[in-house]
C-alpha cells in the first residue's frame, strides 16, 4: 500500500457502530438519552457535594472528581459519534483524531487512578475507622487527585507523541466509532514496536498496578468485614463497597480484555461493544451506583429540594 508521511494526512474516516442504516435513528435516540443521563446525573452529584456541607468528606471529594471525569470521558467520544450518526459525515481531521486519542487516554487513566483512590478511602474507613479523619486529611486527598492528573497527563502525552511519529498507509478508514489507539496503529505502514512497547509498559503502570492495589485493598477490607459481629454492620459495609467493586470489575475487565488479549481472539464488533460498555454505559451507571442509591446523597437531595422550595416562596 502507498505510504504517506503523517504531515500529509488530512483526515480519517470513522466507520462507527456496526448497525444497519435503518437502525440509525433508534440508536441515535438511545445514545443521546444515555449521554444526557450521564451528563445530568454526574452534574447533580457535583452540585450536591458542592452545596451540602455534610458531603464535604474524602469519599465524596473523590466522587465529585470521578463525576467530572466521567462527564469529560463520555464527552470525548459520544458527541462526535452522535454527530456522525445524524449527518452521515464520518470524517475526522488528523489533528482532531490525535486530540481525541489524547483526551480519551487521559480520562481513561484518570478514571483508573480515581477508582484506586476511592478503594483506598473505603479501606481506611472500614479497616481503620478511628484514624480515618487523620489519615485521609484534606492535604492527602488533594495530593492523590493532583498526582492522578499528572500521571494521567504524562501517560496520554507519551502515547500521543509516539503516535505523531507514525506514518500511515493510503487507507485511513478506522473501523471504530472513535480514534482508538490500537485501531490507528493497525493502519500504520511504519514500525510500531516502540508504540506497542509503550502500550504494554505504561498499561502495566496505569491499569494493572492500580487494579492490583484495588483488589488488595478490597481483600483486606473483606477480611475486616467478616470479623464484624453485627449483621447490620456487615450489610452496611458491603453496601458501601459492593457497588464500587462491581463497576471496577466492569471497567477494568473490558479494558484489560481489549488491550492485553491478542487481536485475533476477538472480532472487531466485539471490541466495539466492549468499548461502548466502558466509554458510554459505565459513566451513565456511576451516578446510580455510587450516589443515587446512597442515603447521604438522598438526604442531600431532599435538603436541596426543601431549600429551593423555601426560597421560591
Amino acid at each position: 500500500m502507498r505510504r504517506e508521511n503523517q504531515s500529509s494526512i488530512s483526515e480519517f474516516l470513522l466507520l462507527g457502530l456496526p448497525i444497519r442504516p435503518e437502525q440509525q435513528g433508534i440508536f441515535f435516540a438511545l445514545f443521546l438519552g444515555v449521554y444526557l443521563t450521564t451528563v445530568l446525573g454526574n452534574l447533580l452529584i457535583v452540585l450536591l457535594i458542592r452545596l451540602d456541607p455534610h458531603l464535604h468528606t474524602p469519599m465524596y471529594f473523590f466522587l465529585s472528581h470521578l463525576a467530572l471525569t466521567d462527564i469529560s470521558f463520555s464527552s470525548v467520544t459520544v458527541p462526535k459519534m452522535l454527530m456522525n450518526m445524524q449527518t452521515q459525515h464520518q470524517s475526522i481531521s488528523y489533528v482532531g483524531c490525535v486530540t481525541q486519542t489524547y483526551f480519551f487516554l487521559f480520562f481513561t487513566d484518570l478514571d483508573d487512578f480515581l477508582l484506586t483512590s476511592m478503594a483506598y478511602d473505603r479501606y481506611v474507613a472500614i479497616c481503620h475507622p478511628l484514624h480515618y479523619s487523620t489519615t485521609l486529611g484534606q492535604g492527602l486527598c488533594i495530593l492523590l487527585v493532583t498526582v492522578s492528573w499528572i500521571l494521567s497527563c504524562a501517560s496520554a502525552l507519551c502515547h500521543t507523541l509516539l503516535l505523531t511519529q507514525v506514518s500511515f498507509c493510503a487507507d485511513h478508514t478506522i473501523p471504530h466509532f472513535f480514534c482508538d489507539l490500537d485501531a490507528l496503529l493497525k493502519l500504520s505502514c511504519s514500525d510500531t514496536s516502540l508504540n506497542e512497547l509503550a502500550i504494554f509498559t505504561v498499561g502495566v503502570a496505569v491499569i494493572v498496578l492500580p487494579l492490583v492495589c484495588i483488589l488488595i485493598s478490597y481483600g483486606r477490607t473483606g477480611a475486616t468485614i467478616l470479623k464484624v459481629p453485627s449483621t447490620k454492620g456487615i450489610c452496611k459495609a458491603l453496601s458501601t463497597c459492593g457497588s464500587h467493586l462491581s463497576v471496577v470489575l466492569l471497567f477494568y475487565g473490558t479494558i484489560i480484555g481489549l488491550y492485553t488479549l491478542p487481536s485475533s481472539s476477538t472480532s472487531n464488533d466485539k471490541n466495539i461493544i466492549a468499548s461502548v460498555m466502558y466509554t458510554v454505559v459505565t459513566p451513565m451507571l456511576n451516578p446510580f451506583i455510587y450516589s443515587l442509591r446512597n442515603r447521604d446523597m438522598k438526604r442531600a437531595l431532599r435538603r436541596l429540594s426543601r431549600r429551593e422550595i423555601f426560597l421560591s416562596k
